[in-house]
Formats: C-alpha cells, sequence, structure tokens
C-alpha cells in the first residue's frame, strides 16, 4: 500500500484521467498517522515551495479587511493553540464542542485538536440554546470554544462544562482563545496518533427524534478527503472557495481537508447577507481558481450579469443536491465551464462525481470516485438499475466511511455486512453514471441543509392545537425546497390566521432558522394507510404534482404572510 504522500501524488499525476486514477487507485496504509502532524506541519509547512504560501486566506465583505495565513504561521499558531488547551487539562479522547463561524481561530483550532487527539463537535451557529446543551449532553464534551453571541446562548442554556473559552473580548466564566498565543510555539504530541483513533462527531438529521451522532476517525476525514480533493480538481497553489457554513461535514471536506491536501490556499468571503455580485467581483480581484457551492448559491449566481471579465476559475463544482441543466448551462454559456455536481454524506467524503477532464452528464451524480467501489440494489439486495446507493465493505471498504453512528454510552457501532447502505436511491445508466433520484427515507433538504420531518413533527405536536402533522419538501425557486407542514387540529380549534401565527411562532422558537417551516396546511384529517401511519408519500406528490383539487388539500398558510413574524425575527437579531 502507497503512503499517504504517494497516494495524493497519484491521485494529482492523474487528475483528469479518470480510468487510470479510479483503476490504479489505492488508499494509504492505515498506520499512526496525524494528518496535522505529519502532513500539513511536515510537508506543506516546512517546504521551501510551499510553508511562505497563504495556507488561508479570509476577506470581509462588509470592512473588505483581509486576513492571510501562510501554512508555517498557521502550524506555529496551532501549536500554541495545543500548548493552550493542553494547559486547560485537556488531553487525547477529550472532546471539544467548536461552534464559530469562518473565523481564522476555526482553522487553527480544527489543526490543534488534531494534533492534541481532541474529539471535535463542530456546530453551526444556527443551534438553539437547546440544541447546544444536546450536543453538549449527548456528545459528552469537555470543552466549549465558542464566538462570543454563541456564549450568550450557552450562559442562557445554563450549561455546565468543565473549560469554556471564547475568542474575542473576554466574558465572565470564559477564558480567552487569545490566552493561547502566550504559549510554546513548538508541541511535542503525547504519543502516536492511531488510524482508528476518533477525530470528529457530527450531529446529523434522520427519522429518530434526535440527530445521530456520526463518528469519523484519523483516517477516515484526513486521508478519506483525498476522494474529495480528486472530485474538486485541486492542485498545489490553488485558490479555492467553498461557499459552506462552519458546523456541518461539508465545511470540513472542502473547507479544510481536500484544499490542505492538495496544498491548495482555503480563500474564504464572509458576507451576511449573501451577496451574489460582490461574490463574483471578490473572485475575479482575489484570482480565486476552484468554487464549490451549494445549489441555491447558484441559482442566485445565475441571475446576475454573467458577462464580468477577469475570472480565474478552472473548476467549479455544486453539491448538496442535485443541480438542475437549465443553470449548469448558463453558467457553461456564460463561462466556459461546467458545474461538475459531486455526492456524498456526512457518513462519508465524496464518493460519486462528474471528475474533471471528463465529459460532464447533466444532471447526474457522475461516477463512483476512486477508492469507493459503488452497487445499486433493489430492496433484495439483488443489483439493479435503479435502487439504493450501497459502498461495499471488506477489503474494498473506504478509508473515507465512518466508524460508524455513537451509541448513548460513547461506542461506536461498528458497521457489519458486506455493504453500507447509504439511504439514497440512484438510477445507474449502462457506462456507470450515476443519477440522483431521492432519499430512501423522509429525509430532504432545503437549501443544502438536512431536514428530519420527525424532529419538526415532534416540536409542532407540542402546540395545544395540533392533534396531527406531518412534515414533507415543497418545491421552491431558490431554497429547491422548503419545509412545509400538514397539520389536522384538534376538536374545537380552528384552522384560521390566529391558529398558524401561534404554530409558526412556537416552531420558529424552538428551531434553528434553516430548519423553521415555511408553510402551514390544515387538513380535516391526515391521509394514512390502513395500519394508521401517516402516507407522506401522498402528501410529497401532492407537492409535486401542484394539485389543488385532491379531497387532501386545505387552508394554506405561508410564513411570509406574516409580517408580525418578520418584525419579531429582527427583534431577535437586534
Amino acid at each position: 500500500m502507497p503512503t499517504f504522500r504517494e497516494a495524493r501524488d497519484f491521485l494529482l499525476d492523474h487528475r483528469t484521467d479518470y480510468e487510470t486514477a479510479y483503476g490504479g487507485f489505492r488508499w494509504p496504509d492505515p498506520v499512526p498517522f496525524n494528518w496535522a502532524l505529519d502532513w500539513f506541519d511536515a510537508q506543506l509547512a516546512a517546504d521551501p515551495v510551499s510553508r511562505d504560501r497563504p495556507a488561508l486566506w479570509i476577506v470581509d465583505g462588509a470592512t473588505g479587511a483581509e486576513t492571510k495565513i501562510s501554512f508555517a504561521q498557521m502550524a506555529e499558531r496551532s501549536n500554541r493553540v495545543a500548548n493552550h488547551l493542553r494547559s486547560l487539562g485537556l488531553k487525547r479522547g477529550d472532546t471539544l464542542l467548536l461552534i464559530l463561524g469562518n473565523d481564522q481561530a476555526l482553522w487553527e483550532t480544527m489543526l490543534a485538536a488534531i494534533k492534541l487527539g481532541l474529539v471535535v463537535i463542530p456546530a453551526t451557529t444556527l443551534l438553539t440554546a437547546e440544541e447546544l446543551a444536546d450536543r453538549v449532553e449527548r456528545g459528552r464534551a469537555r470543552a466549549i470554544l465558542a464566538g462570543p453571541e454563541q456564549a450568550e446562548r450557552f450562559n442562557a442554556a445554563d450549561i455546565a462544562s468543565t473549560v469554556r473559552i471564547v475568542t474575542g473580548a473576554g466574558l465572565p466564566g470564559w477564558r480567552s482563545y487569545d490566552d493561547a498565543f502566550g504559549h510554546d510555539s513548538a508541541f511535542t504530541p503525547d504519543g502516536p496518533t492511531r488510524p482508528d483513533d476518533p477525530l470528529l462527531l457530527y450531529f446529523t438529521s434522520g427519522t429518530t427524534a434526535k440527530p445521530k451522532l456520526v463518528r469519523h476517525t484519523h483516517r477516515s476525514y484526513p486521508v478519506g478527503a483525498l476522494s474529495t480533493m480528486y472530485w474538486l480538481g485541486l492542485q498545489p497553489g490553488d485558490v479555492h472557495l467553498n461557499v459552506s457554513s462552519p458546523g456541518w461535514a461539508k465545511h470540513a471536506w472542502s473547507s479544510f481537508f481536500a484544499p490542505w491536501n492538495a496544498g491548495a490556499t482555503v480563500f474564504v468571503f464572509n458576507q451576511t447577507p449573501f451577496n451574489a455580485p460582490a461574490l463574483i467581483e471578490v473572485m475575479a480581484r482575489c484570482r480565486v481558481t476552484t468554487l464549490c457551492a451549494p445549489p441555491t448559491v447558484w441559482r442566485m449566481v445565475i441571475q446576475q450579469d454573467l458577462t464580468a471579465q477577469g475570472l480565474a476559475l478552472r473548476e467549479i463544482c455544486a453539491a448538496g443536491e442535485p443541480l438542475n441543466s437549465e443553470v449548469i448551462e448558463q453558467i457553461r454559456k456564460a463561462w466556459g465551464i461546467t458545474i461538475r455536481d459531486g455526492y456524498g454524506q456526512t457518513e462519508t467524503t465524496a464518493q460519486v462525481a462528474n471528475t474533471p477532464g471528463q465529459v460532464a452528464k447533466v444532471g447526474a451524480m457522475g461516477r463512483p470516485l476512486p477508492g469507493y467501489r459503488v452497487r445499486v440494489l433493489d430492496p433484495d439486495d439483488e443489483p439493479a438499475q435503479e435502487g439504493q446507493v450501497c459502498l461495499v465493505l471488506g477489503d474494498d471498504r473506504p478509508a473515507g466511511l465512518m466508524q460508524g453512528y455513537q451509541d448513548a454510552d460513547g461506542d461506536a457501532l461498528l458497521i457489519e455486512g458486506e455493504v453500507y447502505r447509504t439511504g439514497d436511491v440512484a438510477f445507474q445508466d449502462p457506462d456507470g453514471v450515476l443519477t440522483f433520484v431521492g432519499r430512501a427515507d423522509d429525509v430532504f433538504k432545503s437549501s443544502g441543509y438536512r431536514i428530519s420531518p420527525f424532529e419538526l413533527e415532534s416540536v409542532l405536536i407540542e402546540h395545544d392545537a395540533v392533534a396531527e402533522a406531518a412534515v414533507v419538501p415543497a418545491p421552491d425557486p431558490v431554497r429547491s425546497t422548503i419545509p412545509k407542514a400538514y397539520v389536522s387540529l384538534r376538536d374545537g380549534a380552528e384552522p384560521s390566521r390566529e391558529t398558524a401565527l401561534d404554530i409558526f411562532r412556537l416552531t420558529n422558537g424552538r428551531l434553528a432558522s434553516y430548519k423553521r417551516l415555511r408553510a402551514l396546511e390544515f387538513l380535516p384529517e391526515l391521509p394514512k394507510t390502513i395500519s394508521g401511519k401517516i402516507r407522506r408519500v401522498q402528501l410529497r406528490r401532492l407537492e409535486v404534482e401542484g394539485g389543488t383539487e385532491d379531497r387532501h388539500r386545505g387552508r394554506l398558510f405561508l410564513q411570509s404572510d406574516f409580517p408580525e413574524l418578520r418584525a419579531s425575527d429582527q427583534s431577535a437579531k437586534t
């Protein structure tokens, strides 16, 4: 088996030769390997060619301020952070809840945690106090590192934690992140890092009341991200922009491991709210060479003037949900580049994609990436043209597959059997190209975020007026789909504007903003099977077909119809 460097260089050497890359690639040896020490520090930060190149480049959209940190500087700063965390009593195997925006401290802390052997729980800044408390409890967090805004949310939730660290100005009860830079710039690990040592815990939406805990190792995401590097088409010296919020697996994929596997610069453009013309301008000015963005962003980009000159883009990609052909074609005509779709999960790195140098099939996910052996199986586990996407295990187990879901005792439920079932259904053509069909269960995506209907329904039925509820995706021109609830009311409750407003207020207060219901339809009775289960598939069909005469249509309310909700949102922000 090859070393990490040899496996990485093989993919770079065959970046546009899919057949050779797929047929000849082998995952590196599963030996002790600390990606931050043995790759980032020993290679990128030490090589005279790359050491002074920017590892991280952040542009602030509001002020125009720019921050550039070289590979050598990043190695030294992360050493100081690792020593600081160690001085606070943290050690190998301890869990750190990391809740930061696209701040320099996020990249420094991730590297420091890898060096020290901490297990990181990346969390989005959109989480509510209740959701943060859940992550601390079930993730067994020994420490929290947060920005000032998120720190206040922890205080409001009255969460007990051993160590609390905050960036920026200090807060009572919180240690200052800046104290790290009084520590030594040299770091000595306490021992070797084993490939199966846990590294990351992601909370992902599922079909149960609470999100599952996905556990990745020092092998699965750092080494596994070689497949993601290959899909993105990254090369040493690239300036790579990934439009993604921290806390999600895609951020680790494309804003951390994959670009630094290649020796590329991670470029960040912080802006709120999102501004497509500003994004295009900064890409041209800063000579961004590779771009990955969710379909929601691409749909906003094509509404702009795309004739601007000066773009240095060589590779452009999309992930999170299927991208329609119209968007791909408009970008191709304007920029002369094809957006290449890719597919993966929180549980894996990139599995399937349209790769550089190949003719992309519009609307398709592409072909299996190097290191992934894929089978499409029907419900009887027989090979099928359309069926569930499954990854072959055994000797062909991909390095990028999670260790397993973590249980209540903190142990990983290891994946057994001949294949890992992704839960996604795809169609495979005779050339081996896969096209996404849908989820095997009811989980769906809105603006690239995974939404669990069960989680939203659990909040809905807490309202006194709600008897039953079913949440399904409804088509939306910007977000692709939005969460919509079909609700039957208790006796005596009226399907009125006032009732809808009260329900929206409840869900808005209990759910992170990306999970909030955008539409609500009152029905006398929800469609059910003979055994009494709600037939979400029938409701999803109503949304797709758009029929209004069906007996299961009722009185519809949109959250956008309520200006008082928008006013309360603004009040909460200020």
